[in-house]
């Protein structure tokens, strides 16, 4: 099963349930090498479900003095197509390995965005 690593709505129940149907079970991680940064959200469904009209997103530093902690959570294919559905254009999904060595998915900042 696909791993997808959480710093932000992802990791809200009420997110969860509208896209996954269920309440995910995770556990604590750290991403090296990105920070946190903000972005403003316009898609009417996501400010819908997330209730929030700022979401953080990932910029990567390449320096490993820089951490993100977040939830890591074991997804199905179609969950995770799930959640490329509900993150905007400004994200990404990439692979990243976090602090536990655990390789996952992350959504991180689009080249092009601010």
């Amino acid at each position: 099963m696909p791993k997808l690593f959480s710093y932000g709505t992802l990791q809200q129940k009420n997110v969860q349930l509208a896209n996954f149907g269920r309440e995910l079970a995770g556990c604590q991680d750290i991403l090296p090498g990105y920070v946190v940064g903000e972005i403003a959200i316009t898609d009417p469904r996501v400010l819908r479900e997330s209730g929030k009209a700022i979401h953080p997103i990932l910029r990567f530093t390449g320096n490993s003095i820089d951490e993100v902690p977040g939830t890591v959570f074991e997804l199905t294919d179609d969950e995770l197509a799930r959640a490329d559905d509900y993150e905007v254009d400004a994200y990404v999904r990439v692979s990243a390995c976090l602090k536990s060595g655990t390789e996952c998915w992350i959504y991180a900042a689009a080249p092009d965005s601010r």
